[in-house]
């Protein structure tokens, strides 16, 4: 069996490994147009940044060593074309020789190329412009940067990638600018877990423009649609991928309508022998069930390990994927898994929603640190539909718990279950996870009847506003128009509350509105208790301040 590999990075060279440990007679050719294999993609900005100071920690594998241990025919520096289905050929580009390269199973792993909007100016300037996607992008910012020493920088688009290169840039000396033409950085957020992210920004002093695009690029600055101009003698483009799949537009193997490369359960593509995986092919969403593009380092792993097994004539099936990922910047931690609210509206699928704030580990051990968790969940039965964390701490664990609990389809009910490590330094006897389960549980059970930083504006004017933190905290700072009976003092001050009026309550976090709800409820009144409480909103006035 002869097998051409279209791709050398995560899910072409993870298909060449595994075909080899199931196959020591096949013929292996992979084919990548750099000159780079096996690198490690999300590590590019934390070289340009100085973090990781060998180039060679990048390099996961190099073509000679790769053939030392699986004995692959490594082609560096060869372009796939196009593809023949009928002669069964791969037509191949190395520099100034072309050439057919036949096959009997061909695997398409061409992985996604950057988005480069037309922008004027850019053909004029292009030698300060930059974008960030393989080995030879980050050598060659890295080198600009030590030659000529630039004091600006606007990186364009804040998803992953760009939050990560304007963290390294602003930590080598150079003053950034984030420029995001959404209402909020990094697209698998909602806009109410951003607040946060957008606060640590600009507290960094690093300046944010959202709801920008960038309309021309010169010299020393970029030129925003409203006129504005922002400085910047370097220029990061980071405004997304897409799947780098020209070369197959005529070859009669089915695309859709983003480019992406049309694959089964199976990973097989339309045409029998061709297979297709990683940043190139839409995958099954685990939660919605629709085809989405998940550009991301381990579903294109899992992905080359299924294909090399299918290769050998197993008929292992890829179950979707659900997004899940984490990005450091500066001392925060931003974590996704599954879908988001923004998302479900669209759908029109029902969803109910909570917001947590728990402390990383507990309370009374040094340098405990809050996160802000959200979590998104079945009205019916409180089954896990997704989940974002913002914080320090313990981030990574949490989202991890949060995104088997998607994968599996786990309840609220089954979370509280969760029997987790325990010790003082790293969490609390009742884990952020447990507690995320115990709040949605009383909201499907109409003990906890939230209300949400979006529904402020809208409280009935003659309704009554109760803040039930103490009057220290409230004196800190408060909600406008909120009257403050702090909640040990609620019992004996009932009749300071108009029974016949609904009560919206707010305290720091939520709990002690819940406990307060609790009260009142039992004592006859009608009230709603602030989803993620003070602290949330803060995070959001702060934001909406620096507007």
């Amino acid at each position: 069996m002869k097998v051409v590999i279209v791709g050398g990075v995560a899910g072409g060279a993870g298909t060449a490994a595994r075909l080899r440990r199931n196959d020591e007679q096949a013929e292996i050719v992979l084919l990548e147009k750099g000159p780079h294999i096996s690198y490690a993609n999300c590590g590019l900005p934390y070289y340009v940044g100085g973090v990781i100071q060998e180039k060679g920690k990048l390099q996961l594998q190099t073509p000679q060593s790769f053939y030392n241990r699986f004995r692959v025919d490594v082609r560096t520096g060869h372009e796939a074309v196009s593809v023949n289905l009928e002669k069964k050929v791969v037509m191949v580009c190395a520099g100034d020789n072309n050439y057919e390269e036949s096959y009997d199973k061909l695997v398409l792993s061409p992985g996604a190329e950057p988005v480069i909007p037309p922008i004027e100016g850019m053909q004029e300037n292009r030698d300060h412009i930059f974008t960030l996607r393989n080995v030879e992008d980050s050598y060659h910012i890295y080198d600009y940067i030590g030659e000529k020493q630039p004091k600006t920088c606007a990186v364009i688009g804040a998803g992953f990638i760009g939050m990560e290169i304007a963290e390294n840039l602003f930590e080598r000396g150079i003053a950034v600018s984030i420029i995001e033409g959404a209402a909020h950085v990094m697209p698998p957020l909602d806009s109410d877990m951003a607040h946060r992210v957008h606060n640590e920004i600009r507290n960094r002093g690093i300046g944010l423009y959202l709801n920008q695009m960038c309309s021309g690029i010169g010299k020393n600055d970029v030129v925003l649609r409203d006129g504005t101009r922002v400085k910047a003698d370097l220029v990061i483009l980071s405004i997304g991928v897409r799947p780098a799949t020209g070369f197959l537009r005529d070859s009669g193997i089915a695309l859709g309508k983003r480019g992406e490369i049309v694959v089964n359960e199976y990973m097989e593509t339309s045409h029998r022998d061709i297979y297709a995986l990683g940043d190139a092919v839409a995958v099954r969403h685990v939660v919605s069930g629709q085809q989405v593009l998940i550009p991301l380092a381990s579903p294109a792993n899992k992905q080359g390990r299924i294909v090399g097994d299918n290769l050998c004539g197993k008929y292992c099936a890829y179950k979707g994927s659900q997004g899940t990922s984490i990005m450091k910047f500066f001392d925060l931690a931003v974590a996704v898994t599954g879908e988001k609210e923004e998302s479900l509206k669209l759908q029109g699928r029902p969803y109910g929603k909570v917001f947590t704030v728990s402390a990383s580990h507990a309370g009374y051990y040094p340098g405990v640190n809050q996160m802000f968790v959200k979590t998104l969940f079945d009205p019916e039965s409180g089954r896990i539909l997704g989940a974002q964390i913002v914080g320090k701490d313990g981030v990574d664990k949490r989202i991890d718990l949060l995104a088997n609990a998607v994968r599996f389809g786990q309840t609220c009910y089954e979370l509280q279950e969760e029997e987790l490590a325990y010790a003082p330094p790293f969490s609390s006897a009742k884990d952020p996870v447990n507690m995320v389960g115990y709040v949605i549980e009383n909201v499907l059970e109409r003990k906890m009847k939230p209300y949400f930083l979006e529904d402020i504006k809208g409280i009935p004017e003659d309704a009554v506003r109760l803040d039930v933190r103490t009057r220290a905290e409230y004196e800190m700072g408060h909600i406008p128009g909120y009257q403050n009976i702090p909640l040990d003092e609620l019992r004996e001050r009932l009749e300071e509350i108009d029974k016949s009026k609904e009560i919206y309550i707010t305290c720091q976090i939520g709990l002690r509105g819940y406990l307060a709800q609790c009260i009142l409820e039992q004592h006859g009144r009608k009230t709603k208790n602030l989803s993620g409480g003070y602290a949330l909103y803060r995070e959001m006035s702060e934001d909406r301040a620096e507007r």
